[in-house]
């Protein structure tokens, strides 16, 4: 489990983490989902290690992460920067990765080796992005991780590589208990994943939930009437978003479903559907509810 409880971090008096808490459970899929800038990465370099907080705790499975060499070899991230000898093939690497992790699976390296067709004796700065992140991943899982941390981690990857990849995440937490905290732009993909969503704005967790009730408590309907959209059903629902198209309404509403949906037929609509939400849609709704400037995106 991860945990950081009441997490400040300055630089320069611009407050990156302003009181951050976040629970990651043991064996889930966690998306940290926030706009540009609202602190991210700087909660992933105190996750590894690599920043220390000015208050509050970081801990992994009940220890405290700062200067913790033995921690630090199953806690492994791969972002967009991620660091090779420029001279090294993919073999070179694994032979330092094994001598650097002592859980490292020679087995398991071999067998993802015949799942992703690497080059051993290329060199890794001459192969494309998507092939240094395939040599990335490799490595990384065949340390065997009990938490891995993954920043931007499909970007460069083709989209059959990219499930192929995920795949083999999903099976590692359900067979390893392995947790795994995701950082990702590609809401779509963390919903495909992610099994829990923290929402990260201005340097505090504003909202962190089971990805299920995370979306609960947002509806996406789309409803007609005979004549135009009642005022007074207007009035009475809490109403994020309203568009027209046709004759039919398509409403982002916040609120229990069942007492919406009750609200919405005591006015007889000629039509009326519950339709799925995504979260990117939650994402919009709820970082808006708290003044985030979405008024250029189109939903």
């Amino acid at each position: 489990m991860i945990k950081a409880r009441g997490i400040v971090k300055k630089f320069d008096g611009f407050s990156a983490l302003d009181g951050f808490e976040m629970t990651v459970p043991k064996g889930s899929i966690y998306g940290l989902i926030g706009p540009n800038g609202a602190g991210k990465t700087t909660i992933i370099n105190h996750l590894m290690g690599v920043l220390k907080q000015d208050s509050g705790t970081v801990e992994i499975d009940g220890q405290p992460v700062w200067e913790n060499a033995e921690l630090k070899q199953r806690v492994l991230c791969i972002n967009d920067a991620w660091y090779f000898y420029p001279s090294f093939t993919a073999g070179e690497m694994a032979k330092l990765y094994e001598s650097m992790y002592p859980n490292f699976n020679r087995e398991r390296y071999e067998a993802l080796g015949k799942l992703l067709h690497i080059e051993e004796k290329r060199q890794i700065r001459r192969l494309s992005k998507g092939m240094k992140k395939q040599v990335a991943f490799r490595l990384v899982l065949s340390c065997m991780p009990q938490v891995l941390i993954l920043d931007e981690p499909l970007d460069g990857l083709d989209p059959v590589m990219r499930k192929q990849i995920m795949n083999i995440i999903i099976s590692d937490v359900a067979e390893r208990q392995m947790t795994v905290l995701v950082s990702s732009h590609n809401l779509r993909e963390l919903e495909d994943i992610c099994d829990h969503v923290g929402m990260i704005h201005k340097g505090k967790m504003v909202m962190e939930k089971p990805l299920c009730d995370l979306k609960g408590n947002i509806q996406k309907v789309q409803v007609a009437f005979q004549d135009e959209f009642p005022e007074e059903l207007k009035a009475m629902l809490n109403i994020l978003h309203l568009s027209k198209t046709g004759s039919i309404y398509t409403a982002i509403i916040k609120g229990d479903a069942e007492t919406i949906a009750k609200d919405i037929a005591a006015y007889q609509p000629m039509i009326f559907d519950k339709v799925s939400l995504t979260l990117e849609e939650v994402f919009i709704y709820e970082l808006g509810g708290l003044g985030y400037d979405f008024a250029h995106i189109i939903v």
